[in-house]
């Protein structure tokens, strides 16, 4: 089997054009965001829509809850779609829900949405208090069953707790280093040392606030800060989490970020000026892009085993030893 390519993190407005693009761009595996604030009842109403594109687009796409799945979804030329949450709001105030949301096939939870939870601080609050009580069961019921701790807008005390009180690595699944570019949400030297540090990995994001210059990002930026990031932390522990927001209306921002909390728009990420999404870089603008990213990485110096890894391989290693219960 070839090496895959996975891009651990979407958020697409879904449809046929789009399960179409990630077939022409060579896309075999997707972490699609399922839930950014809603309930565990909301949820399974999401659950059952995907089972419906999976039932309509056969040839296009498949449910994906193991490594095995990917290897599949190569061999049948389909793409494995697997499920996460950017919010541990479906769990709600139940610990039992961790399993059961498992087993509906949910393999990645963030701690935090920017917000305070639960379980942990999001990287919007002034105060960082780190993991609360729930938070440090949680991640041990995570690590029990298998589901992956997501840290990707936690703030970085309550990252390097999770870190420490987890049991197996970590995921930042969509983010940049700050030393390349200061958004709030990308993450400092000490947390990605951290994170790799305990076999963790990092999926870097093409969403333009996350990016130096912005929507004017180059491919060559890009490219030489995951050369600069494999220097630090090594190759083997990084890997894509696009991020793509592709043919989102922009009151989907207003959802993301406000949920239902406030009556007023947290702009976060951006201005109010610019609360929209944002364009997207001419060299990605969707899935058809895909192999673009090869191509920078070796212009920058990779080798053609280290571009395999962090296109895919390294997510399908972690997806292997992340999955299945301790």
């Amino acid at each position: 089997m070839r090496v895959p390519v996975i891009d651990n993190l979407q958020y697409v407005n879904w449809s046929e054009k789009a399960f179409r693009q990630l077939r022409e761009g060579g896309v075999d595996a997707i972490h699609v965001t399922i839930a950014y604030h809603e309930s565990f009842r909301e949820v399974v109403l999401n659950l059952s829509q995907w089972n419906r594109w999976f039932e309509k687009y056969p040839g296009l796409i498949m449910r994906g809850t193991s490594g095995d799945d990917v290897r599949k979804a190569v061999d049948a030329g389909r793409t494995a779609v697997f499920f996460g949450f950017q919010n541990p709001s479906p769990i709600e105030d139940d610990i039992g829900l961790i399993e059961i949301c498992h087993q509906l096939g949910v393999r990645f939870i963030q701690l935090t949405y920017n917000n305070q939870s639960l379980l942990a601080t999001g990287c919007y609050e002034d105060e960082d208090t780190g993991l609360t009580r729930f938070g440090k069961q949680a991640v041990a019921e995570m690590n029990r069953v298998g589901m992956v701790v997501d840290m990707s807008h936690s703030a970085d005390r309550s990252t390097l707790e999770a870190i420490d009180q987890s049991s197996r690595p970590i995921a930042i699944t969509h983010a940049n280093p700050d030393w390349w570019h200061p958004a709030l949400r990308n993450k400092s030297d000490d947390v990605l040392r951290a994170l790799t540090g305990r076999g963790g990995m990092l999926g870097f994001s093409m969403y333009p606030h996350h990016l130096k210059d912005g929507t004017a990002c180059t491919l060559q930026s890009f490219c030489e800060m995951i050369a600069e990031a494999a220097s630090r932390y090594g190759a083997q522990n990084l890997g894509i989490g696009s991020d793509l927001c592709q043919d989102q209306p922009d009151s989907v921002v207003t959802w993301m970020r406000n949920g239902r909390w406030s009556k007023e728009m947290d702009y976060g990420e951006g201005s109010a000026a610019a609360a929209g999404f944002p364009d997207q870089p001419d060299w990605f603008v969707d899935n058809r892009d895909m192999p673009n990213l090869p191509r920078g990485l070796l212009a920058a110096g990779f080798s053609q085993a280290e571009v395999d890894g962090i296109m895919g391989g390294n997510w399908l290693r972690f997806y292997d030893s992340s999955f299945g219960p301790a």
